[in-house]
């Protein structure tokens, strides 16, 4: 152990010797401009079809991290590694940056090293069977699994693992001893699921990485990549760790071009927007926000990732109040989609294997809501607007003093409201000539549709109840009158849709 932690600290001292002599051809001009030339043609590729119709997803973040399963809550537990070595932290409710060395030596002991957390990582009770049947129940479309995260790590044999580290750093050689991977694609393709992989361009303390050397680009990211592509040709690729370094270094432009050229996937794939420093939200894929609550007008598909609480892994640091509630995660949903995103919703497993039942219990509590309602999400596309306000202050600052925004946002633009502030009434989509108006809350009394222009033979149903709802055009506007509620109705009290056929 001594020897392991000595030899860390010898590599981290040379990085910071040694850093400014590597050899940096690659920070030139010419190689920008050859980088450039190549995002020309991955950005004018269409994201395939099949995303932009599934709407929602699910994240699972599980590695290493998931053993001690501990940060301050609202903070992520899967940067463990980082703010253990680094002494510092941040997330919402003032984390103190001490916390996690504090918590590591208390628990561990003062000569404990975070790769200790790989052999601990034992999956005894993983079955991704049993996965993939809870993701079924959900109404998710897709799944995105964590293959490697910035700790370096890998969740299926990889012998680049090693490169540059001189210890087994992967699933099948430490841990678990097994590929994790492999039954997780076949679990969920034979469920009918899109399979997608998460994976970590850098690492926070690869030695080669560290020093910016050309090496981790050659001999460990892009043949780690491919190793990863070609054993299971994944759906989609999220990729993620771009930010510090322009595509001259990274060279995903190259790669990219080789996914999808050579690669048996590479037709078919999904990708993000996560490949080189700038490049979120003007090259790649679909583009990708992050516990955010204001969504602009994006050009591409977009997708919000967000845990149920706020960690990504697990934490056991989240109480109850910690968690979103259902009435919470399906209007976040709906709030997403009526704007032309998805929402991926994280799950955390536990380092044994096990989804935590708090999480088990969500996902089954929205594919509740969307066995009833799920034609106005899946396949939908927006309306001319995606929401009608009430009157009142539109302006909302939900990130004031917090790295995140929290879901509750969306409860304080909808059910619970704040003095002086506008809700959202409704959510609108779209699906042909069909309108689907999403209702927070239930109106006893009639109400305005705006800027509505009903076709000829237009009709409205209330999904899941057989009563008739009774609509009128009145100007630009139609006035709708729900039947008075019934109890006993097969009904989910979340959230009403409205359907109307044939308007404008």
């Amino acid at each position: 152990m001594k020897q392991n932690v000595l030899l860390a600290v010898l590599l981290l001292l040379g990085t910071s010797l040694f850093a400014q002599e590597v050899k940096r051809d690659w920070d030139t001009g010419k190689a920008k401009e050859e980088a450039s030339k190549l995002w020309e043609a991955i950005d004018a590729r269409p994201v395939p079809d099949w995303f932009g119709k599934a709407k929602f997803g699910i994240f699972i973040h599980w590695g290493p991290y998931s053993v001690p399963a501990w940060s301050p809550s609202g903070t992520y537990t899967e940067w463990y590694q980082k703010w253990w070595y680094s002494h510092s932290i941040f997330g919402n409710n003032n984390p103190q940056s001490d916390a996690i060395p504090n918590f590591q030596k208390n628990k561990y002991g003062e000569e404990s090293s975070y790769y200790d957390f790989g052999k601990m990582l034992k999956a005894e009770l993983y079955d991704p069977t049993e996965w993939a049947d809870l993701f079924k129940r959900s109404g998710a479309k897709y799944i995105i699994l964590t293959s490697k995260h910035h700790d370096g790590y890998t969740l299926w044999p990889n012998k680049q693992a090693q490169n540059g580290r001189f210890f087994p750093w992967n699933a099948g050689e430490t841990g678990a001893k097994r590929d994790l991977i492999a039954p997780y694609m076949k679990a969920m393709r034979e469920a009918g699921l899109k399979a997608g992989l998460y994976y970590s361009l850098y690492e926070w303390y690869h030695p080669w990485y560290q020093m910016r050397s050309d090496d981790f680009v050659t001999k460990h990211y892009h043949p780690q990549f491919k190793d990863l592509v070609s054993k299971y040709s994944p759906d989609l690729i999220y990729a993620d760790g771009e930010w510090d370094m322009e595509d001259s270094y990274w060279r995903s432009g190259e790669l990219l071009t080789w996914l999808f050229n050579e690669s048996e996937c590479g037709k078919d794939v999904v990708i993000n927007d996560r490949w080189f420093k700038g490049s979120r939200f003007n090259h790649g894929g679909y583009y990708t926000t992050e516990y955010d609550a204001h969504f602009d007008d994006f050009d591409k598909p977009f997708e919000e990732i967000r845990g149920m609480g706020l960690s990504f892994g697990y934490n056991r640091d989240e109480d109850i109040e910690d968690y979103n509630t259902a009435q919470t995660l399906i209007l976040m949903l709906c709030d997403i989609v009526c704007q032309g995103g998805n929402l991926c919703l994280n799950v955390g497993p536990s380092a044994d294997g096990k989804i935590p039942v708090i999480m088990q219990e969500r996902l089954l509590q929205i594919g509740e809501w969307l066995d009833l309602n799920g034609e106005a999400i899946y396949e939908t596309t927006v309306w001319k607007k995606p929401f009608q306000w009430s009157k009142g202050n539109r302006e909302f600052d939900f990130k004031a003093g917090k790295a995140y925004a929290d879901g509750d946002y969306i409860l304080k633009q909808t059910v619970k409201p704040i003095d002086g502030k506008a809700v959202k009434q409704m959510f609108f989509t779209k699906k042909g000539n069909d309108l689907y108006v999403i209702l927070p809350v239930w109106n006893k009394k009639a109400f305005k549709i705006k800027d509505v222009k009903l076709g000829s033979g237009a009709k409205i149903n209330l999904l899941g109840v057989d009563q008739k709802v009774k609509m009128v055009q009145r100007g630009k506007d139609v006035v709708v009158t729900l039947p008075q509620y019934d109890p006993s109705w097969n009904i989910n009290d979340i959230a009403y849709v409205l359907k109307i056929t044939n308007c404008q």
